[in-house]
């Protein structure tokens, strides 16, 4: 993979793909509803500091609003404009302290919003546009408190029945809608993610490179935060897992303290964000630079189990098809190194395999690292269309006080994960750049301590 530039992160999503995803969602709505999307909340790190915001997807993806305290409307046929936004004023004092803000003419000027009001004027302007709707799209118990203030609107309306208010025929939520929408990428969606991938790839580099016996956990984390800043990627898409020995098998250990021992393998699954789209990578490798006959035995069943599922990713296959491929693979090498012992169809049907691999071998991937979108459509699993973009990520963990195997397979954690779009005839694999053959990986290795 070519060494690219720091600070590269392009923007390519601008007005009029905001403007076409809001078309979209409204051409789904009913008549005479609206659709309301509140801002992610801010939150408490310790005291009076706040972890850095990270906005809610679905305003995101609809209007590219970065900003807290804000709700995002949507009013198909209103006559005066149909996106509308509640947002922060302008405050050059609060701004003194906290940074600029878009302010309703910013947000009219920059997101193409047809208006916008202070959010401090919701409570006297919202009921207004909610009265006399049909339906009101929300995704109700995301946030209780906005939950709660859409009730005593709803109720202010009720009580004024007597005047001809007319409060709401229903409420529906929004997120089936939405969420469709969002399962299938555009092409700068999907070049985002190819970003995201690229960048992440060069960060599990460059952790193989860097890694040495006696190193920590945490200074293989350092060299994968260090290179998303580089890249103008500063936020990850989720806590990174490094996970050296043992911790390997942990499938969501984030302690990532221990000490790298020679003749372990490590556990990277990280991955950063472009513009709050998320690459998922997970790579493992042996800290001394050499994998050892077991420990490479266990990988090349996982590493052609996820082939052989990524061949799997097509228009026309079946969502889980790539993990049933990935399911028969891994029974099969199971068997083959005596992990396992009996006929393999059999132990598929007892589902066997699973006190070594038990979780699915992928997930949507997009705005969220779990992205949002159903995995079955009337009870059956769904077909792979072009634009889906998934996770394909098999792994064999053998716990280190499994007394049923051999002392020489204990305490091996192997996955290996990459971001796969579909395309037209077949797939993308989005994160190619980091290597994954045993061979690859040994050669980058040689290559940081050369």
């Amino acid at each position: 993979m070519g060494r690219a530039r720091s600070g590269t992160i392009k923007t390519p999503i601008g007005q009029r793909e905001y403007a076409r995803r809001r078309r979209e969602l409204m051409a789904l709505m009913e008549p005479n509803s609206i659709a309301i999307l509140p801002s992610a909340a801010t939150a408490i790190r310790s005291r009076d500091t706040e972890f850095r915001f990270r906005q809610s997807s679905d305003v995101l993806y609809l209007s590219g609003l970065t900003e807290p305290e804000s709700v995002v409307v949507l009013a198909p046929g209103r006559r005066h404009g149909e996106f509308l936004v509640f947002c922060r004023e302008r405050d050059p004092q609060q701004e003194l302290w906290d940074g600029r803000r878009l302010g309703p003419e910013g947000v009219c000027e920059r997101l193409g919003a047809d208006d916008a009001f202070p959010i401090s004027d919701i409570d006297d302007i919202l009921p207004g546009l909610i009265e006399g709707c049909e339906r009101v799209y929300y995704a109700m118990g995301q946030r209780p408190e906005f939950d709660n203030q859409i009730m005593r609107w709803v109720n202010k309306i009720r009580s004024n029945a007597y005047a001809g208010a007319q409060p709401p025929g229903e409420f529906q939520d929004l997120d089936h809608l939405l969420h469709e929408l969002r399962l299938y990428k555009s092409r700068t969606e999907i070049g985002l993610m190819r970003e995201a991938a690229e960048i992440s790839a060069e960060a599990h580099c460059r952790a193989m490179r860097h890694c040495r016996p006696g190193l920590h956990e945490y200074h293989l984390e350092a060299e994968l935060l260090y290179e998303f800043a580089r890249r103008g990627a500063r936020d990850t898409a989720y806590t990174p897992i490094v996970g050296a020995g043992a911790n390997a098998c942990v499938m969501h250990y984030i302690d990532n303290q221990a000490v790298l021992v020679e003749g372990d393998l490590v556990l990277i699954d990280a991955g950063c964000e472009c513009q709050g789209y998320a690459a998922d990578i997970t790579r493992t490798f042996p800290v001394s630079g050499r994998f050892s006959s077991p420990q490479q035995a266990i990988y090349e069943v996982v590493l052609e189990a996820q082939a052989r599922a990524i061949d799997a990713v097509r228009p026309g296959n079946l969502w889980n098809d790539p993990h049933d491929v990935t399911v028969a693979v891994i029974t099969r090498g199971l068997v083959d190194l005596g992990l396992l012992d009996g006929e393999c169809n059999e132990l598929i049907e007892l589902e066997a395999y699973r006190p070594f691999y038990m979780h699915r071998a992928g997930h949507w991937l997009g705005l969220d690292v779990h992205d949002v979108g159903d995995y079955r459509v009337d009870g059956a699993w769904r077909l792979l269309e072009k634009g889906m973009t998934l996770t394909v990520e098999p792994g064999i963990y053998i716990a280190p006080d499994n007394r049923d195997v051999a002392k020489k397979w204990r305490g091996i954690g192997v996955r290996i994960e990459d971001d796969v779009a579909v395309t037209a005839e077949g797939c993308e694999v989005l994160s190619a750049g980091a290597p994954k053959t045993v061979l690859e990986i040994e050669q980058l290795m040689a290559e940081g301590r050369g």
